[in-house]
Parts: C-alpha cells; sequence; structure tokens
C-alpha cells in the first residue's frame, strides 16, 4: 500500500482498489440491468425462434409443472385469469433478486459474481430442454440471455470501478462514500447515462419479442361452409333481463384456463393431426385434408373444473368442426385401448375416455368458434371439444396428435397431478344479477343467472328468498342438453338483508345437491348463494 502525505504533514494509506469503487448497492444495480437486458435480448431472439423458450416463460412453465396441485388451484381460486402475469412477474422479480445479490459479490469478486450471473441465465437454457416439445434452438435463447447478461455486466462493472477511481483523491482519501455523494461527476454521469441504456434495451427488446410471440393470426383461414348447419341460435334473455350472461359468449369474453404462458403461434401451412397408437390404420391430416372432411355444428357449453360454485370459468359457443367418431373410425381404434391421449403444440397431454369420443354425443376437432376461425388463445387452429366433460379431459387446445392407448399404460398431465380420471360435468346454477353485495331500491326487482348440465340439460331452476319455499324460475331459450339455460325470477323485494340461492334439477331428476366442495378432483359442488341489501 503507498502512502500520501496531508496538508499536516502526516502520512494516511491511499485507498485500495476495493475501498475506490462505489457502494454495492451500484453494482447490484447493474447486475440487475444486465439481467434485465439479457432477458430482453432473449425474449426477442425467442420471438424469432420459439416463444415458449423466452427466459422468463421456460422458467415459468417449469415452476407450473413443479408446483403442488393444491398450490395450483389456490392461484387459480385467488388471481383467475391473471395467475399467469402474477406468475410471469414473480419469476421474473425473483430473478432480478437473486442478480442483484450476485452484483454484491462481484463487487469485490468480479470473476465469481460474472460466472453465477452466466449461471443464472443459463438456467432459463435448462428449463427450456426440459419442455415436452424442446428441439435444440430452444437452447439459444437462453445462451443469448446469459451472453449479452454477462457482457453488459462486465462493462457496466467497468465504469462503476473507472467513477470510482476518478473519484478517490488520493490527497483527501476519498473513497466510496464519497463516490456514493456524488464525487466523480463525469464518471457519475457516464454511468446513469448507461443504466438508462440497459433499461431501454431490456424495454425494447422485451416488447418487439412480445409483438413478435403473438405474431401469426388465424383471421387469413377461409373456412368451408357446414355439411350440417344449424339453425341461428334463439336470441337470449340478455335483452330483457339486465346483467345476465349472453345466451352465446363472444369469443373475446370466453374464459381461457390453460398451463401455457405464451400462446403457441401455428401455422396451417406445418401443422399437422395424428392419429396413431393403439389403431389398426394410423394415419396424418394436414389443415386442408381436415376441413375436406364433413363439418358439422354443434352447439356446445364448456366449463373449467377448476371453476368455483358460482364461478365464471364457464360459456357458450357454436362450433364447427369434425367429428372424433369419423375420426377414430377410420384409423380404427383396437379392442381394449380404452383412452384418447391427446397431445398439443406446446407439449400439454389430455386423456379422454374412448367412449367419449366415439358415442352419439358428437365430440368434434373444431375449428372454428362462433362463426370464426378459431382465436389463437382458444387453440387455433385446431381443439377437442367434447361435450358433457370437464376441460381437463376433453378440451385439448392446440391439437397436434390423437393417440390410442390405455389408462394403465400412460398418464396425462392432469391426472399425474391427482385429478380425477373420468370428469363428467356436474349440475350447476349461478346467479348473475343482482351482484352479490348490492344495495337495491325496494319493489321489483329481476333474479336472474344461467345453469348448466352437459349431456342431461336443465329441467328447471328454483331460487329461494331467505327460508322461504323455492320458487320456480323462468327457463330462456332451449340450445339442447349439452348448452347452458338462462333463467328469471321477479322478486317483489322488502327493505332489509336478503340472503339469494339457486339450485338446478336435470332432466334425469336430479337435484343439485347443497353441501359445497371444492373443485379438486373432480369439479365443485353446492348451491351457488348472494347477499343483497334492499333499501
Amino acid at each position: 500500500m503507498t502512502t500520501g502525505l496531508t496538508t499536516s504533514g502526516r502520512t494516511t494509506p491511499e485507498p485500495s482498489g476495493s475501498s475506490r469503487r462505489p457502494a454495492g448497492r451500484w453494482y447490484a444495480g447493474g447486475a440487475v440491468l444486465a439481467a434485465a437486458a439479457g432477458a430482453g435480448v432473449g425474449h426477442l431472439v425467442a420471438g424469432f425462434v420459439s416463444p415458449e423458450a423466452s427466459p422468463v416463460l421456460a422458467v415459468g412453465s417449469t415452476v407450473i409443472d413443479l408446483t403442488p396441485t393444491p398450490v395450483k388451484e389456490w392461484a387459480v381460486a385467488t388471481f383467475g385469469t391473471a395467475d399467469k402475469p402474477i406468475l410471469i412477474g414473480s419469476v421474473a422479480l425473483g430473478a432480478l433478486a437473486v442478480a442483484g445479490m450476485i452484483g454484491l459479490v462481484a463487487r469485490t469478486r468480479r470473476s465469481v459474481g460474472l460466472a453465477l450471473l452466466g449461471a443464472l441465465a443459463l438456467t432459463s437454457a435448462l428449463a427450456a430442454t426440459l419442455r415436452p416439445t424442446s428441439i435444440a434452438v430452444d437452447l439459444i435463447p437462453g445462451f443469448v440471455t446469459a451472453l449479452v447478461g454477462v457482457a453488459t455486466a462486465s462493462w457496466f462493472f467497468g465504469l462503476l470501478d473507472r467513477w470510482g477511481a476518478t473519484a478517490a483523491d488520493p490527497a483527501t482519501g476519498a473513497g466510496a462514500d464519497d463516490t456514493a455523494r456524488g464525487d466523480g461527476s463525469s464518471g457519475r454521469r457516464q454511468v446513469l447515462a448507461a443504466a438508462a441504456g440497459l433499461g431501454a434495451l431490456a424495454a425494447t427488446a422485451g416488447s418487439l419479442g412480445q409483438v413478435l410471440s403473438r405474431a401469426g393470426s388465424p383471421s387469413t383461414v377461409v373456412l368451408p361452409p357446414a355439411a350440417e348447419p344449424l339453425t341461428p341460435l334463439p336470441r337470449g334473455l340478455e335483452e330483457t333481463v339486465r346483467g345476465i350472461s349472453t345466451f352465446r359468449t363472444p369469443n373475446k369474453e370466453f374464459y381461457r384456463i390453460d398451463t401455457a404462458l405464451v400462446i403457441p403461434r401455428v401455422s396451417v401451412e406445418g401443422w399437422k393431426l395424428t392419429i396413431d397408437g393403439e389403431v389398426d390404420r394410423p394415419y396424418t391430416l394436414s389443415f386442408d385434408d381436415l376441413l375436406a372432411m364433413p363439418l358439422v355444428e354443434r352447439d356446445i357449453t364448456l366449463t373449467c373444473v377448476s371453476n368455483e360454485v358460482g364461478g365464471p370459468y364457464v360459456g357458450g359457443a357454436r362450433w364447427l368442426g369434425v367429428r372424433t367418431r369419423d375420426l377414430l373410425e377410420r384409423a380404427g381404434v383396437r379392442t381394449g385401448a380404452d383412452q384418447i391421449l391427446s397431445h398439443s403444440t406446446e407439449g400439454m397431454t389430455i386423456s379422454t375416455p374412448v367412449q367419449a369420443l366415439t358415442d352419439d354425443r358428437e365430440a368434434l376437432v373444431a375449428v372454428a368458434m362462433n362463426g370464426e376461425p378459431l382465436p389463437a388463445r382458444h387453440g387455433f387452429p385446431a381443439r377437442l371439444v367434447t361435450p358433457g366433460l370437464y376441460g381437463f379431459v376433453g378440451a385439448t387446445k392446440w391439437l397436434t396428435r390423437m393417440e390410442a392407448t390405455t389408462y394403465a399404460a400412460k398418464r396425462a398431465y392432469w391426472t399425474e397431478r391427482d385429478w380425477a380420471t373420468d370428469a363428467p360435468i356436474l349440475t350447476q346454477s349461478r346467479i348473475d344479477t343482482p351482484r352479490g353485495l348490492n344495495r337495491l331500491d325496494a319493489g321489483r326487482v329481476v333474479i336472474g343467472g344461467v345453469a348448466w348440465a352437459q349431456q342431461r340439460g336443465i329441467a328447471k331452476v328454483e331460487v329461494r328468498v331467505d327460508d322461504e319455499r323455492w320458487q320456480e324460475a323462468q327457463l330462456g331459450p332451449d340450445a339442447g342438453i349439452d348448452y347452458w339455460r338462462q333463467w328469471f325470477l321477479p322478486w317483489d323485494a322488502l327493505p332489509g338483508r336478503h340472503d339469494l340461492t339457486v339450485r338446478a334439477t336435470d332432466l334425469s331428476g336430479d337435484v343439485q345437491p347443497e353441501g359445497r366442495t371444492a373443485p379438486f378432483p373432480e369439479g365443485a359442488r353446492g348451491w351457488h348463494s348472494i347477499v343483497v341489501i334492499i333499501d
């Protein structure tokens, strides 16, 4: 260590290299910015290569796969359709927090810090390789993330070192504390400009990557007319009962529950549907081949098994597609095969009983929804729609393969997580209007909602006010046993707090059970009740 003279003539030690460096928070911030820049560029590269291999998304998908079922149910119940953005945000914040801690290490142990930062980035490459549909190019975004992150961190740390060396005056012994207070203004400006540049790089690259990941639209697909068209759906009660669910759910409002953190980008030119496994005549169809088969229209209500009593994850639509029965008969499913394991382009597997795909319920490989090609978020270019079964056993999106096999031989994604193997939709009803805890004026109030019991149909809906007798509601239009029914009941409301409860009876004569159960493992049961205040 060298020494210098103070103005009083005494010697003092010159600052060492580490003491001349800015405070640790500058290195932590630099590591965070470098990690963000690396992730942004990696996300951009993934937009060209494979959106699912994006650094944050690849890690997020792995987190989803490793999350215990009760935690997943809690997330869906608590956050609803916002669970994916919250997960992505949590993964990103966690990674940035780790990067910040690595930055503190890098202040005094540069090589170790940079190595740790590179290792953090490479976890995204490892996560990408764990995806069921991963290919070699899926490694590229992770490696780019590591390269950009380490390079920009090394550059930024160098700026910090030079700023600290300039700000530390040997004559005064100024060091890291003085640097943090702003000595060495020129170096400080360079550091702040570099920080702004890294932030801009992260934001710009990430935004462009997001645009690319959403590229590809079904809008250019021209669908042939249905060989078996349906008459137009009748008008729903929404025109007269304010607040009730529309009879046909618009595509943009239809619920979406799946594990895909990024909507798969599938081109019809390269898409294939393979039907194989325990069949006599395996074959593969192109999208044009599928459209050349007889297309039928069916009105079907879909329901998610995660839907709580009174929940929003249900919707009715008119679907256009090819009967799965026709597809499987052509393949010749062998005796003994009891499930069709369907595969999506993003690796999801769903098991459906062979019987449900070959009986007269007419399950579909659907290509259109409400008169339009399937929206990307709902499975474009083709998806499975199975009347009477919850989506997790009968509604595979982005369908690419139907494999005939047995339940004993193979387990699907959700059955591996202890959900029910065969999950028929339970009879349910919901109050849409008035909303729970609404304050309303005394007088005539219309209570309304929807009820569903796919494959059985709704016979009647009853409403109870407080502990009074059950009153039968008036049903709306009927589009078949696989479609929901709207209902309403006029009520002369008196002032006070009131409990409103609804229950449905299906055409088999079974009344919706009162006792509440959780959705796991085969769907929620129970009556839907709300509280309203009448003034």
